[in-house]
This record gives structure tokens, sequence and C-alpha cells, in this order.
């Protein structure tokens, strides 16, 4: 299959899933992840449709800015400090903020606003960045007050599985984070940036709004 056809196919999937969830298929952002894939590929995908791309290296991100035209582009990897301005007021949403220090960095840099979502590391996994649940709301108070950024949401990465459904509680769990962040900042967080493509039709039945599909778009990644 093409890059287009595979487009279209997941586009399908995704509405799907959003009509089994009695859900508006408008709701869900499709985050096509562009990591290591070249512009060309990304190009193709965005001549089929796609609008949102998701890198995970800002220096990739840098140059591909340059050479893919009119896109919306997300920040969705490990985003050190020092790098921060190669990302900040450049894409449309940093999905994987774990610190107040990483979050002001963002906001000295952005020259605006730039928004921003705290990645939740639910099962405590080493290998992943992301704070636990239990330190979340500390970090969404202070990103509250940080000048320079908006706290949208939450993000989070559920262990790999070869079951999609093994990702369930943590989807569940994010969502209901975010309802209590919601309730105790007295603010909207309407953003929950969850599922990938071995898993996104569950996590569209949990609630996401961001989806972030890279394999089943592309194909595997280059190298």
């Amino acid at each position: 299959m093409t890059i287009a056809e595979r487009w279209r196919a997941v586009r399908a999937r995704v509405d799907a899933a959003c009509v089994r969830a009695g859900r508006d298929p408008a709701e869900v952002t499709i985050v096509t992840v562009s990591k290591l894939q070249p512009a060309s590929a990304v190009r193709e995908a965005a001549a089929a449709g796609a609008t949102d791309f998701g890198e995970n290296y800002a220096q990739e991100l840098a140059a591909k800015r340059a050479d893919c035209g009119d896109v919306r582009w997300h920040f969705i990897g490990r985003l050190q400090r020092n790098k921060a301005k190669l990302v900040a007021g450049q894409v449309a949403l940093v999905h994987a903020v774990d610190s107040v220090e990483l979050a002001a960095e963002l906001g000295k840099r952005a020259g605006g606003v730039q928004p921003v979502l705290i990645a939740v590391n639910l099962a405590a996994e080493a290998t992943k960045g992301g704070v636990t649940a239990v330190d979340a709301p500390a970090l969404a108070r202070a990103i509250a007050g940080t000048a320079g950024v908006r706290l949208d949401g939450l993000m989070t990465m559920p262990p790999p599985s070869d079951d999609p459904e093994a990702s369930r509680p943590y989807f569940d769990r994010l969502r209901a984070l975010r309802d209590a962040l919601q309730q105790s900042l007295g603010v909207s967080l309407p953003v929950l940036s969850m599922g990938m493509s071995g898993d996104f039709e569950v996590a569209i039945a949990c609630g996401a709004t961001h989806v972030r599909i890279g394999t089943a778009i592309f194909g595997a990644r280059p190298g």
C-alpha cells in the first residue's frame, strides 16, 4: 500500500471508532508521526489529507519545517531544555512536558503562548519520561502559573503490548486524572493525547482527542 492508501485506511478506522464511541470524528486529531521519515513522505501524507505531524527530535523538526510546506507540527518526544528554542513557538502543541523548568524555557522562547501537555508515566516505566500520577497535580499547578505557556491537557504512553485492550486501564486513568485536574484547577484541559498505531481505537473509546500514528501510515521506520 502507498502512504496515501494507508492514510485513508487509518482515517476510516478513526472515523469508525468515533462512531462506535458516539463521538464526532472531528473531535479526534490524527497526529501523523513522521519521526525519521523523509520530507517526501510527509508531503505525500499531506497531499492525501494529513494535516498534523509529530516529530520526536528538535533538529529534525527544524529541518522538516523548512521543507514540508503548510502543515501543523507537534513535538511529541522528550525535549531537552537546551533544545527548547528549536521548538517553542514553532509547533501547535508540545506533548511531553515533564518539568516546570522545561515549561518555563518554552514560555521564555515562545514569542507568544505555547500550548503544552503534561506527560504522565502511569506505569512508572524507568525507560520513559513523564511524571507520576501523584506528581502531576503539582506540576499542573506550577505550569498554570508559568508565563508564555498554556496547559491544554495530558499525554501518556502505556507499556507496549500485543493486546490493544491492555492499554485501556491506562487510558481510563489518564482521563480520570484530567477530569480531576480540571475540577481542582478550575480550568479547561480539553486535550488527551493517547493511543498509537496498535491501540488508537481503544484510546478513542476512552476519550482521546489526539492519537499519534506513525507505523500504520508510513510503514516501518527507515533504518
